[in-house]
């Protein structure tokens, strides 16, 4: 087995390549069908005629909430709050970007007229996150003061376009503070051609963290440590999983949040709880045969991750040949579909 080390994970991208905008229609976004020995260029809403009657397709349903909080301190320092979580009642952990951190109990006037008191770190007192009380109910604020917390490499501000489109069509459970980007593709017609050609649908949740950018900085990987993140396998979803495989079918997985949550359910036999599992080449996946994703940063836990599912020469390959072709990259990009790596080499041999 080859020991992997953080640059091997690198490439040299284009920066016009990252998307911006999403694609005008959802469902019109360029798919990259990485399954054969030849690369297929194709458009997303092919997808339904590239699975079989019986393939279960599982989608993570986390709603993304307007995360982003604009505030200052009381000597008039302005700063940004970006909230991981809601922890319980009023109180939230957060991200905090200020030019000097102010002490605890310190109260911050929020945009929008509203408090939050900094009342210690998270997880431990010299935690890299903080934990602060609003005034009022966490969700409803951030509904209704908040601002869409677009990631890093999107540079313009945020719109009533990207409060709809940084979000998927089944959104349903309020956490998330970054979509899972390869189901931003679907609209409903797509949904409903899936049902007509007869493949199953059910979903997780995974309320995907502000780490999911969160560089990697060892050059030994095995020394970098995951963020955690909390998500919930259904009785629903699980009785679905059985009866997929009972019948021969193939368990898709739309991003790599749902494939973190399948396997982390199937590692820990937990339907629910936190997870901080780290998915690098040689892990032995239980639960999905195929995976649609979208193209990740370079040197990133993603990257790791989709190398793993589908074999990291297959992958870094399509990355060139992505880039070659002007493929759109990273939330707002476009996708690609890839098969597990083993299940690969048994189909071919």
């Amino acid at each position: 087995m080859r020991n992997f080390t953080l640059g091997d994970f690198d490439f040299a991208l284009p920066p016009e390549l990252i998307a911006q905008h999403p694609a005008t229609e959802r469902s019109g976004s360029r798919l990259l069908d990485g399954r054969g020995a030849t690369p297929i260029d194709r458009i997303f809403r092919e997808l339904p005629g590239l699975l079989a009657p019986g393939d279960l397709l599982v989608f993570n349903d986390t709603r993304v909430v307007n995360a982003r909080l604009f505030g200052e301190k009381p000597t008039g320092g302005k700063l940004e709050l970006l909230v991981e979580r809601v922890v319980q009642g009023r109180e939230v952990v957060a991200h905090m970007k200020v030019s000097k951190k102010p002490p605890l109990g310190t109260v911050l006037q929020m945009v929008g007229g509203f408090t939050a008191t900094l009342v210690g770190r998270w997880p431990q007192d010299d935690g890299p996150l903080f934990r602060f009380e609003l005034s009022a109910d966490p969700y409803a604020l951030m509904e209704q003061h908040g601002h869409v917390p677009l990631p890093p490499y999107i540079t313009h501000t945020d719109s009533a376009d990207d409060a709809q489109r940084y979000q998927t069509v089944f959104a349903r459970h309020p956490g998330a503070v970054a979509a899972p980007t390869a189901a931003l593709h679907f609209d409903q017609a797509l949904l409903d051609a899936l049902e007509a050609r007869g493949v199953q649908r059910a979903s997780v949740t995974l309320h995907v963290g502000a780490g999911t950018f969160q560089p990697v900085k060892t050059e030994n990987i095995a020394e970098h440590r995951m963020h955690s993140e909390r998500y919930q396998v259904p009785e629903a979803t699980q009785a679905a999983l059985a009866q997929v495989r009972a019948r021969g079918g193939r368990v898709v997985a739309v991003g790599t949040t749902t494939v973190r949550t399948l396997e982390s359910w199937a590692q820990s036999g937990q339907a629910q709880g936190d997870t901080a599992i780290f998915i690098t080449p040689g892990f032995q996946f239980q639960v999905v045969d195929r995976l649609l994703t979208n193209f990740h940063l370079p040197k990133s836990t993603l990257m790791m991750l989709v190398s793993a599912f589908a074999g990291y020469d297959r992958v870094m390959d399509l990355y060139r040949h992505a880039i070659d072709q002007r493929y759109r990259f990273f939330s707002y990009g476009d996708a690609m579909l890839l098969d597990r790596a083993d299940a690969r080499r048994m189909r071919d041999n």
